[in-house]
């Protein structure tokens, strides 16, 4: 097996090679300009290529590149043969890359999710709270230092708050 950084390598050739050889060395009208190599990867015992492509236009002029793909496809493994200098040159195999329709979909769903913002900013534009401004509660009788009177709110110097229960200042038992 070759390692990652020789399959790599090859790799971005091949994605290379085949970009240049579409562009100016294939004169099918199927392909031309409209092809545009995205990715290319390649087994790990460089055997087998995935040439991934995107095709700009409609499904009809994305099929029409597809079948002018599978047959130049023995002319670009010639060229990528020729400018890889390798034992064996890889099989090509031509797949359509997903980006295009994934970033469609994305898109979608950021401008329906823009759409439900705009749904709640404009239902929220003269809303009120429903517990009023302040939502916490507050008893209106107490006075501002406490119900027992002490300066703490709430503590009658007992508990967790005061002295340990049942026992003296020192910590020990009362009395002692």
């Amino acid at each position: 097996m070759a390692d990652n950084a020789r399959a790599k390598r090859l790799a971005d050739l091949i994605r290379e090679v085949v970009a240049e050889k579409l562009q100016r060395g294939i004169k099918d009208p199927r392909l031309g300009s409209r092809v545009t190599i995205t990715d290319t990867r390649v087994t790990g015992d460089l055997r087998e290529a995935t040439v991934f492509y995107t095709v700009y236009g409609d499904d009809e002029e994305r099929e029409q590149a597809a079948k002018g793909l599978e047959s130049a496809k023995g002319v670009l493994r010639s060229a990528v043969g020729a400018a890889a200098g390798v034992k064996f040159t890889p099989t090509l195999a031509f797949v359509p890359d997903a980006l295009p329709e994934n970033a469609k979909n994305i898109d979608d769903v950021l401008a329906r999710a823009r759409q439900q913002d705009e749904q709640v900013r404009s239902a929220a534009a003269g809303a009120e709270y429903a517990a009023g401004a302040d939502p916490y509660r507050r008893d209106r009788d107490e006075d501002a230092d406490g119900a027992d009177g002490d300066g703490e709110p709430g503590t009658d110097g007992g508990g967790p708050v005061g002295r340990a229960a049942g026992g003296g200042a020192d910590g020990g038992p009362a009395g002692a």
